[in-house]
């Protein structure tokens, strides 16, 4: 930490001293471009791990810490959000490891809600791919800052200027290199700090070496041609630090996790319909951004991560459930290592804590110190494929609903139960939610079900005055449900029919976006 910092430190208060070490933090990144690797090596890098884990390994060496549900083992990919915090030097990090596959695009924007900075990880052969650009734009809507990692370095890849030139035209977004590669593919063995003019290799390699003379040219050329680092620009989201490594060989990986020390921002302020809420307040709240359930099966647990917004945390305290006006004991909230837990006697703004609980926290739920507030901007989308669900087993119709239930409430899909009294609806994003629904319902709760097509195909949440909502429900009973928290929708066979029935009820909403704020 500079000089500058630790002066401005001594005139802080306790809780802006622990504020301000705090970075809390997202991967974001095409499937394959190395962010699960990446993770581990972060994680590796600050001591917190002795062995990286490796996506494609075999046997023990392939379950890497970040990935840690059963599917996710197998398939070699990120399907569920993991938080894990941890220090390196006097910084305390939360990374937040969000599913790269876009069938969870859901899952990972309600965890962009909770992060303050991302790390965007681009293959060096590829450039930017689709769902790096559609994670990009999320954070764009949010003034998420933005580091980059070109990953893959050890690989044969694209010019480095040209990835950068990609970068910037694809995304609209200025970039300013931090460091630079040290020879291609084969030859890769270190970067070039830009800033410090230091060298870090793998190996050994003479003064006067191609790599070198290249490198130091090259870097020389991009510092002159492109915009040098600005606080401002990166912290409004309009530019990006850019880090050159290649995650499986760990090169370049302090590099980035020093920069994302510091470069990136500290715990801000947040949202909330009443007021904005300074991280630095001395009073506690926080939000419930995610549900985990069975994170340890043999004890049918269920874990509410939550991100503190403002004040200190204190186990034992007693705080306000905001959505059920009832006081809530912090009895054990843990901090995480991915399924690894341990106990969190205190925590601050921008950490990522999991309190257990027996169902009576959800997604969007505010937990105060007595203050009423509702936090904005965690979504819940219309799903764009629905299913029938079948249960091969009927004696277990019961605790299929409590599966269906908690499951619901994770977010792994969405549940719409007909008012007709059919069976449930699922809905999806993509059809790789609905093996994840199928794998963990027969590993966690032992049903064996399939699904079926249904007539249905559009969703939207109804809005309206009560009287004219009970006339629409009695016309459309047949496409009528309700979700998990017991809110209506309308369902519609086609996009078509959907825009007819939208226009002939004006005094209605018809929702595709369902705002979650703890709101009873």
């Amino acid at each position: 930490m500079s000089l500058d910092i630790q002066k401005e430190k001594v005139k802080m208060s306790p809780i802006e001293k622990e504020v301000r070490r705090r970075r809390t933090f997202a991967i974001i990144s095409h499937p394959d471009a190395g962010k699960t690797t990446l993770t581990e090596r972060i994680l590796h890098a600050a001591g917190a791990i002795q062995m990286a884990g490796h996506v494609r390994a075999k046997g023990e060496r392939r379950r890497t810490r970040s990935d840690w549900l059963a599917i996710e083992q197998q398939r070699g990919i990120s399907v569920a959000t993991s938080a894990m915090t941890f220090s390196w030097h006097d910084y305390v990090f939360n990374l937040l490891d969000t599913p790269g596959h876009e069938d969870f695009s859901e899952d990972t924007y309600r965890t962009l809600t909770a992060v303050d900075c991302a790390i965007m990880v681009i293959d060096a052969a590829k450039g930017i791919e689709e769902r790096t650009r559609k994670l990009f734009e999320i954070c764009r809507l949010r003034d998420i800052p933005i580091l980059t990692l070109i990953n893959k370095m050890d690989r044969e890849s694209e010019d480095c200027f040209d990835l950068l030139e990609e970068i910037s035209s694809a995304l609209a977004l200025d970039v300013c290199p931090v460091t630079w590669p040290v020879g291609r593919g084969a030859t890769f063995c270190g970067i070039y700090d830009i800033s410090t003019k230091q060298w870090r290799l793998s190996k050994e390699i003479p003064e006067d070496d191609k790599r070198r003379q290249v490198a130091l040219e090259e870097a020389e050329v991009a510092a002159d041609i492109l915009p040098s680092f600005d606080s401002k620009a990166f912290l409004e989201g309009s530019l990006s630090p850019v880090f050159f490594g290649s995650a499986i060989k760990d090169i370049g990986i302090e590099d980035l996790l020093m920069g994302l020390a510091e470069k990136a921002p500290f715990p801000k302020a947040q949202h909330a319909i009443e007021r904005e809420v300074n991280a630095e307040e001395d009073k506690l709240t926080a939000l419930v951004f995610r549900i985990q359930a069975n994170m340890d099966p043999n004890h049918r647990d269920r874990m509410a991560f939550a991100r503190i917004c403002s004040g200190r945390l204190e186990r034992g305290m007693k705080l306000t459930h905001v959505r059920l006006g009832k006081q809530f004991g912090l009895n054990a909230p843990q901090f995480f290592f991915a399924k690894d837990r341990q106990i969190a006697e205190e925590g601050y703004a921008g950490d990522v804590v999991g309190i257990p609980n027996r169902g009576n926290l959800r997604i969007g739920d505010t937990l105060t110190e007595g203050e009423v507030l509702h936090f904005t901007g965690v979504p819940s989308f219309a799903p764009e494929i629905l299913r029938r669900i079948r249960i091969v087993d009927a004696m277990k119709a019961k605790k299929l609903r409590q599966g269906l239930k908690e499951l619901g409430e994770e977010g792994v899909s969405q549940i719409f139960r007909p008012m007709d009294g059919s069976q449930a609806l699922v809905g999806v994003v993509g059809t790789l939610q609905l093996d994840v629904m199928q794998a963990r319902l027969a590993a966690e709760y032992k049903i064996e079900v399939t699904f079926e097509g249904t007539s249905f195909s559009e969703v939207r949440w109804v809005r309206g005055e009560r009287t004219k909502l009970e006339d629409f429900f009695a016309m459309q009973r047949s496409s009528i449900a309700e979700d998990i928290d017991g809110d209506p929708v309308f369902l519609s066979s086609s996009a078509f029919m959907m825009e007819r029935t939208i226009a002939a009820n004006p005094d209605l909403e018809f929702l595709s976006i369902k705002r979650l704020q703890g709101a009873s």
